[in-house]
């Protein structure tokens, strides 16, 4: 069920058609369906998003791999301007936002392919809680540390060394995972980012926080699907 009035929630799913690290990553096969498959069909399998746009320079690619558009899904072809790999991924969201009208806009990426309907329900929902009290104008999801960390020069950040306490009892760290993120129009044009002034941060099971960039996080992220789909 539509929850918060109803809200018209679109999710934004960027895919470029070449990627730097992994060649043709977002298509290469990904325990039987190509990459860009997992994330999507886990979007579409929200009921709460009423459609995913695809902004991307891949259309034909798409349509190779049997990837129409539907009611649910709008493939947007990059502009000129916006395609590169030095290009910010905020001047591409703009983009969308000015073009794609929702109450909610939540952006993930195609190297998630781990992160589950439950987890962006929970999300979702924490947003719209928000709202209400006018606590919070945007999500992002966070990895939770509770580690001893250094500077390049040995000294420690976040604890002595020569009073060791438990790591459980160390001051958390967050880490930005990319996963997902929630915002509006209005918060996106005050920052011209996705997290917004008053940002909540949304701890990701570790699990499905996997983002894959290297061919080493990608065999780690298979190696979990394998775990999990057996």
């Amino acid at each position: 069920m539509k929850s918060y009035q109803a809200k018209k929630i679109v999710a934004l799913l960027p895919m470029k058609a070449n990627s730097t690290r992994i060649p043709s990553k977002n298509f290469r096969d990904f325990l039987g369906k190509p990459l860009y498959r997992w994330i999507l069909d886990t979007l579409l399998s929200v009921e709460e998003i009423d459609q995913v746009v695809i902004n991307t320079d891949a259309r034909e690619i798409l349509l190779e791999h049997g990837l129409v558009e539907n009611n649910r899904v709008l493939i947007r072809d990059r502009k000129q301007e916006i395609c590169g790999d030095d290009i910010s991924m905020n001047l591409v969201l703009a983009d969308d936002i000015r073009n794609v009208q929702a109450d909610i806009y939540l952006m993930t990426h195609t190297t998630n392919p781990l992160l589950t309907p439950k987890t962006i329900r929970t999300a979702i929902t924490k947003l719209e809680n928000s709202f209400v009290t006018d606590s919070a104008d945007s999500l992002f999801s966070v990895n939770k540390l509770q580690s001893r960390f250094y500077r390049s020069d040995r000294t420690p950040i976040n604890h002595d060394p020569e009073n060791l306490i438990p790591t459980q009892e160390l001051e958390p760290w967050f880490e930005e995972n990319s996963n997902l993120y929630l915002f509006t129009a209005s918060s996106f044009l005050e920052t011209n980012a996705r997290i917004g002034n008053k940002p909540i941060m949304h701890i990701t099971p570790r699990m499905e926080s996997i983002d894959i960039d290297t061919f080493e996080e990608w065999e780690l992220a298979l190696a979990v699907a394998r775990y999990i789909s057996s």
